[in-house]
């Protein structure tokens, strides 16, 4: 299924996901060669999760493993109370048609995290927006990158606990080069150690998204699943 198409197909499921980013989201999951898995931590409801499928489907159809306890994060708790997810991602993820390369994780990060020992080619970091959380995140899914792998963030620039976790592997990681900013996804290639050049265009990247990347945000909006 085309980018087009998926489009169509996401656009019917709730989730906050420019249309940008949904395109990054494909085509990364499509560049996948088969070295690693991909991984999403946190899916809510299929948005970007389908986005993910229809391109590796495209690529070389590697596996997705899809992380969400279903219950809403803390900043999706106080917008919708206490919610359990996990049926509408399955009805959304089986009208993609992408239910055969998506294997869901009814897990916290932490949880899935403990018993995975597959090296993740694509890693998409959406879960909780809270620094504590996101740094989390990063600090248990890094290390299962290969090099060469790629990790995102999502909401990297407009939460100050993304901005952070963001920001600060930018600075001082030496493992991390070539970062992009589509809208709010930030997203950077694992490597074994960066150069020096690496790290000055790290530098600039934070610069330029410190004065700019709130732009994005603007462009971000919450999707009730009824766009047809």
């Amino acid at each position: 299924m085309n980018i087009e198409e998926t489009k169509k197909i996401a656009d019917k499921a709730e989730g906050w996901l420019t249309d940008e980013e949904g395109k990054t989201l494909y085509n990364l999951a499509k560049s996948c060669k088969g070295k690693g898995v991909i991984v999403e931590i946190g899916s809510w409801k299929g948005k970007s999760t389908i986005c993910l499928g229809n391109g590796s489907k495209e690529g070389d159809k590697i596996k997705i493993f899809a992380i969400d306890p279903h219950t809403g994060s803390s900043e999706q708790q106080k917008m919708f109370g206490k919610v359990d997810t996990f049926e509408e991602f399955k009805k959304n993820i089986k009208n993609a048609k992408v239910g055969d390369i998506i294997l869901p994780l009814v897990k916290t990060s932490e949880e899935a995290a403990n018993n995975f020992d597959k090296p993740v080619e694509f890693g998409f970091i959406d879960g909780a927006h809270e620094y504590n959380f996101v740094k989390l995140d990063f600090d248990l899914w890094f290390p299962k990158v290969m090099n060469g792998g790629v990790l995102a963030f999502h909401d990297s620039w407009h939460f100050i606990g993304s901005n952070l976790a963001t920001a600060i592997p930018l600075l001082f990681s030496s493992k991390i080069k070539n970062p992009r900013l589509v809208d709010t996804i930030t997203y950077f290639e694992k490597v074994e150690k960066n150069s020096s050049f690496d790290r000055f265009r790290n530098i600039c990247f934070f610069i330029y998204c410190t004065l700019f990347g709130i732009n994005g945000a603007l462009r971000l909006k919450y999707q009730s699943g009824k766009v047809i």
